[in-house]
């Protein structure tokens, strides 16, 4: 397992000249992103999350925000959240009560939430955050209804060109080699949720040890009632091969640290 990152040097260059009086004192504060991960667990999550963390880090200046890491999730609270603009979770999702009630007042109180992957995944029944906030998916009442092993490079549709965060991505595309889930309920069920990606049916039959035969697979959406955004992406190190999915993830920090919804 590859260690733990260091917290002090995931400070975005920025913010250590603030901290030593520097020119980037005097400059307008940027919006805050604040990432989670976790440093263990499945090394294929762990790897995307190191691989996006060294990303978001070199995209934050030029995208005009402030980024950082941590892999301590009791920052997951009211104080540490009050001045933070958009909340991105790349292999995990809080496991204490306290942890997601601090979240679910940071949502209702009008915040940002970004999400890869195994953030839509958990053992624990958080029944706001799998029905209202996700649209249904809800690991353990078995709503997760299947996923494909070994990983593979799937085909998928934009089902809204004109939303934001597809500006510049291909109708139809291949991206890299990942997990992709099943829902039942699929998430389009939902009237509060946007479906934005959906796996092409062309990729069926899908897996060979644990198969992936057919249905609705929504692999990217958003819900109209919070700012958030949803991405099945997140499996290994290799999301960001593609152009698409760059422009994806880019365009959804854009439009999450833009208010709208």
């Amino acid at each position: 397992m590859p260690a733990p990152f260091s917290r002090i040097a995931l400070l975005p260059a920025a913010a250590m000249l603030a901290l030593s009086g520097g020119a980037a004192a005097q400059a307008p504060a940027r919006p805050r992103v604040l990432a989670f991960f976790y440093p263990s667990g499945e090394i294929d999550h762990y790897m995307f999350a190191r691989e996006a963390i060294r990303k978001f880090d070199a995209r934050a200046e030029a995208q005009g925000y402030s980024f950082v890491a941590t892999s301590d999730w009791d920052e997951l609270n009211d104080a540490r959240l009050k001045n933070v603009k958009l909340v991105v979770w790349l292999n995990g999702l809080p496991r204490t009560a306290e942890q997601q009630a601090a979240f679910q007042r940071y949502m209702d109180r009008g915040g940002a939430w970004l999400g890869f992957h195994i953030s839509a995944l958990g053992a624990n029944d958080w029944s706001w955050y799998h029905k209202a906030f996700l649209g249904g998916a809800m690991m353990s009442s078995g709503a997760l209804a299947g996923s494909n092993w070994p990983s593979l490079p799937g085909r998928v549709n934009v089902d809204d060109a004109a939303h934001p965060v597809m500006r510049g991505v291909p109708q139809s595309f291949i991206t890299p080699i990942t997990e992709w889930y099943g829902w039942t309920p699929s998430p389009r069920a939902n009237p509060d949720i946007k479906v934005l990606l959906t796996l092409d049916k062309s990729n069926f039959p899908m897996g060979a040890k644990n198969m992936l035969n057919g249905g609705d697979i929504p692999v990217a959406w958003s819900n109209r009632r919070y700012h958030m955004l949803y991405l099945n992406y997140g499996h290994g190190d290799r999301i960001y091969t593609s152009p698409a999915l760059v422009s994806m993830i880019d365009n959804g920090v854009r439009w999450l640290l833009s208010g709208a919804n």
